[in-house]
């Protein structure tokens, strides 16, 4: 019996999340504010102290929050921060307008509650997160490469109140522009976002950060809709032309700018390219030592008008 009893002890704390017995690879679940059990994947660095920064990190298309978690793994040991990758599964947010729009309408077109919202689970997995690991920070930067891009801009459209510190938009396929004369996804038109909301978007501490080399036109997973081609033939052009209609509507709004355009010139369509150059962006100054330069501008090979034309729905 006794035998049974140490058995059961021995398997009862082998089972103990990663992060109670101080390994670095951590998946925890956080409920979503519709009930869901959200999986996250993160790394704790051993020694971690709770004023270090938090760095929320969103997949692309092929939904592996694992596979992200890994590519930034290092990065969070070395540089000393925790990292969040929360999981948007097929399971629970199919398709793309569950995720990447944000399942801000149901499948009739129909505005969903905010609590429905995938933008909805960020501010709650910052929370979780915080009381899990005693963490202190007030705010978390947030990063998105390609469909995670997708899902980040918009987020900040949605959630202008939200708690970032600085966001990085890394080779988004295609945007959601900043201008009330294109119709919802491709821009604001029949959208929940107010000028208001837009307004306080445009003022956050934003790096549209473009590979230099993701300039194919054919890229098999690239939006070819007649809508996304108005924004550019790839990527980088469209992530161009999203930044300079965003600058075209700060100074309609009149408030002040706070994005800026980089690029970096080796990179093409990868994650693990963009990781590291979206680093020191990412981290507060106090929280930069140590850290490769930032990426630095270098103009593109094709602009298109800010404002783009009616296109309809």
């Amino acid at each position: 019996m006794m035998t049974k009893y140490l058995l059961s002890l021995v398997l009862f704390f082998a089972l103990l999340p990663a992060a109670d017995a101080g390994a670095a690879k951590v998946r925890i679940v956080v409920e979503s504010p519709t009930g869901l059990q959200q999986k996250v994947y993160m790394t704790r660095p051993a020694g971690l102290t709770a004023e270090r920064p938090i760095v929320i990190v969103m997949h692309g298309m092929r939904r592996n929050a694992d596979e992200y978690r890994d590519q930034w793994h290092e990065l969070a040991k070395e540089h000393n921060f925790l990292l969040v990758v929360p999981e948007f599964s097929e399971r629970f947010f199919p398709g793309s307008e569950a995720y990447n729009l944000g399942n801000v309408f149901d499948a009739s077109g129909k505005p969903q509650p905010k609590a429905a919202w995938s933008f909805s689970a960020i501010e709650p997995i910052f929370d979780a997160v915080r009381r899990r690991f005693h963490m202190t920070a007030r705010g978390y930067a947030l990063y998105g490469h390609s469909a995670g891009a997708q899902f980040v801009h918009r987020f900040l459209f949605h959630v202008p109140t939200a708690r970032v510190t600085r966001v990085v938009a890394a080779n988004a396929g295609w945007y959601t522009m900043p201008v009330f004369n294109v119709a919802f996804p491709y821009g604001l038109r029949d959208s929940v976002v107010s000028s208001a909301d837009l307004a306080a978007a445009l003022q956050l501490p934003v790096t549209v950060l473009l590979g230099g080399q993701d300039i194919d036109p054919q890229h098999r997973s690239l939006n070819r809709s007649p809508e996304a081609l108005l924004q550019g033939s790839h990527r980088h052009a469209r992530g161009q032309a999203f930044f300079d209609s965003a600058a075209d509507a700060s100074n309609r709004l009149g408030v002040p700018f706070g994005w800026q355009l980089l690029t970096v010139p080796e990179a093409d369509h990868d994650n693990r390219l963009m990781a590291p150059a979206a680093l020191p962006l990412l981290l507060e100054p106090a929280h930069s030592e140590r850290l490769p330069p930032a990426p630095v501008p270098v103009p593109g090979e094709e602009r298109l008008p800010a404002t783009l034309p009616d296109t309809g729905p």
